[in-house]
């Protein structure tokens, strides 16, 4: 169900963002065309070298390109784009897009972005249950913002809970039943 889809996978800055690869390779491999649009703290954890490579396209992370390459491109890939897959979404990029706040290119891309958006958070399992951020999940749920949840397991911390960003797979098996 996602042959032709175009979409826009933002990742923000959490240690399951070692998994995107995988996942954009499991988009293409489905038919889909992604293209990536990183914060800066993600790319602390997966490279742009290997984002670009995976996706074959170039990578989204400055809002502000070198001068005489001007491109809003928060714009030009909101207008591309068929929906937005936003993996892992951190406590952080959470607030961000519940708040309005477009200070990095994906919070930036989500205020301009007007298609499916779909978030899989992924946190420790403290900051997931944090009433702040349920809340916040809840503002976005209510502009229909869909959650994909995150699994129960063992989480970077070293510890076992709900937070674990939702393996590439189901992920890209949510996403086809979404489109079915």
């Amino acid at each position: 169900m996602l042959t032709g889809k175009k979409i826009l996978l933002g990742i923000s800055g959490g240690i399951a963002a070692y998994k995107c690869p995988e996942l954009i390779r499991q988009l293409i491999a489905e038919g889909a065309e992604v293209k990536v649009v990183a914060t800066q703290n993600a790319l602390q954890f997966v490279t742009p070298t290997s984002l670009q490579t995976v996706s074959r396209n170039k990578i989204y992370y400055e809002v502000f390109e070198p001068i005489g390459n001007f491109n809003p491109e928060h714009i030009s890939h909101a207008d591309w784009g068929d929906l937005l897959l936003v993996a892992p979404a951190t406590a952080n990029i959470i607030g961000k897009f519940a708040c309005g706040i477009a200070d990095d290119a994906l919070s930036t891309l989500f205020l301009a972005f007007d298609k499916p958006v779909f978030v899989a958070p992924a946190m420790n399992d403290k900051m997931y249950q944090h009433p702040i951020v349920q809340r916040n999940m809840r503002q976005l749920q209510a502009v229909d913002v869909q959650f994909i949840e995150p699994a129960y397991g063992e989480l970077a911390c070293g510890t076992t809970g709900k937070g674990r960003m939702e393996e590439p797979e189901n992920i890209v098996a949510y996403l086809n039943d979404y489109f079915e």
